[in-house]
C-alpha cells in the first residue's frame, strides 16, 4: 500500500516537473527584472558610465598600458560569455535528460538555435559599430531587446546614436521602445 502511494506521488512530483518550475520560476524573474529595468520610452542615449566607480576588485593590473575603459569592456565579454555557457549547459542537460519529453527537448533545441543566432548577431554588429568609427562596443540582444555599451572620447551625440540604430536594424527586429544606448568615456 506505501510503495503505491509512493509511486503516486513519484508520477506526480517528478525530476521534470521540478526542473521546469525551477526554471519557471527563474524566466518570470528575468521578466520581471527586464520589464522593472526597461520601463520608460524611446530610444535614448543613456547616461554616462563613471569609469571612477567601476570596481573589479583589489587585484590591479600589471599592464599600465590599459585604462578602466578597456577592463570594463573585456570584463562585460566575459560575463556575457559566462552566463551564456550557464545558459547553453541547462539546455543541454534538458536535451540530454532522461527525463525529458521529446517536447522539451524539442523546445530546449530551439531555445539553443535561438541563443547561437543571437549570439553571432551581437558580434557581427560589434564589430559593424566599431567599423562606423567607435573604438569599441558590446552588444546585448535577448530576442525583445537590445542594449549597447560603446566607448567615446567625448560622449555620445545623437548623430551617433542615430548611426548605432541603424546599424541595429540592419541585423535585427527590435522596437525603438527597446533599445538602449550607452556610452562609456574613453
Amino acid at each position: 500500500m506505501k510503495t503505491q502511494k509512493k509511486r503516486r506521488l513519484d508520477l506526480i512530483i517528478g525530476k521534470k516537473q521540478i526542473m521546469l518550475a525551477g526554471m519557471t520560476l527563474v524566466l518570470g524573474t528575468a521578466i520581471y527584472v527586464n520589464y522593472a529595468v526597461n520601463a520608460g520610452g524611446g530610444i535614448k542615449a543613456a547616461g554616462k558610465v563613471d569609469k571612477q566607480n567601476i570596481h573589479y576588485g583589489d587585484a590591479q593590473l600589471v599592464n599600465a598600458e590599459k585604462n578602466e575603459t578597456d577592463d570594463y569592456f573585456a570584463k562585460a565579454r566575459v560575463d556575457r560569455a559566462q552566463s551564456r555557457d550557464k545558459a547553453t549547459e541547462t539546455l543541454a542537460n534538458i536535451m540530454n535528460g532522461g527525463d525529458s519529453s521529446p517536447e522539451e527537448q524539442q523546445q530546449a533545441a530551439a531555445e539553443a538555435a535561438a541563443m547561437t543566432g543571437l549570439i553571432e548577431k551581437e558580434s557581427k554588429l560589434e564589430n559593424l559599430i566599431k567599423a562606423a568609427g567607435f573604438s569599441d562596443c558590446v552588444v546585448y540582444l535577448d530576442g525583445e531587446n537590445a542594449n549597447i555599451v560603446v566607448k567615446t572620447d567625448s560622449g555620445l551625440i545623437q548623430t551617433e546614436a542615430a548611426q548605432i540604430k541603424d546599424i541595429l536594424l540592419s541585423e535585427v527586429t527590435v522596437p525603438a521602445d527597446k533599445i538602449r544606448i550607452f556610452d562609456v568615456d574613453a
